[in-house]
C-alpha cells in the first residue's frame, strides 16, 4: 500500500477520533438519555469545546470529500511520487494539527493549520494530476 493510501486512512482515524470526541463532549452537556436520543425535532447547538468539536466534524468531512477522491484515483492510477507523498503527509499532519487547536479553541494555529491542509491538497493534485 502507497504512503498516500496510508495517509488517507490515518486521515480517516483522526476522523473517527473527533468524532468520538464530539460525541462525548455534547453527551456531557445534554445527558446520556437525550444524547441516546432522536434530536430531530430539537438540534442541540453545543457550547464550548463540544460545540467546537461538531464544527471540526463537519470540517473534517469536507476535507475528506476532495482529499480521499484525489488519493483514490492517483492510487488506481498508479500515480505515486515526491510531492504526492508529502503533500497526503502534511495533509494528515494538518488535519490532527488543525482538529487539536480547534477543540481547543486556539484560533489563529487553527486556521493556519487549515491552509496548510489546503495548500497540500493543491500540492498533491499538481503532483499527481499535472
Amino acid at each position: 500500500m502507497t504512503v498516500e493510501l496510508w495517509m488517507l486512512l490515518g486521515v480517516v482515524l483522526v476522523f473517527f477520533v473527533v468524532n468520538a470526541a464530539q460525541a462525548l463532549l455534547g453527551v456531557r452537556i445534554i445527558g446520556l438519555a437525550k444524547g441516546l436520543g432522536n434530536r430531530a425535532d430539537d438540534p442541540v447547538q453545543f457550547p464550548g469545546a463540544a460545540g467546537r468539536a461538531q464544527r471540526t466534524v463537519r470540517n473534517h468531512v469536507e476535507g475528506l470529500v476532495i482529499f480521499a477522491p484525489m488519493v483514490l484515483v492517483a492510487a488506481q492510477a498508479g500515480i505515486s511520487n515526491a510531492l504526492t507523498v508529502m503533500a497526503a503527509q502534511v495533509f494528515f499532519y494538518s488535519r490532527i494539527a488543525h482538529a487539536t487547536f480547534y477543540i481547543l479553541g486556539i484560533t489563529y494555529v487553527r486556521s493556519l493549520a487549515f491552509l496548510i491542509g489546503l495548500a497540500s491538497i493543491l500540492m498533491f493534485a499538481k503532483g499527481a494530476f499535472f
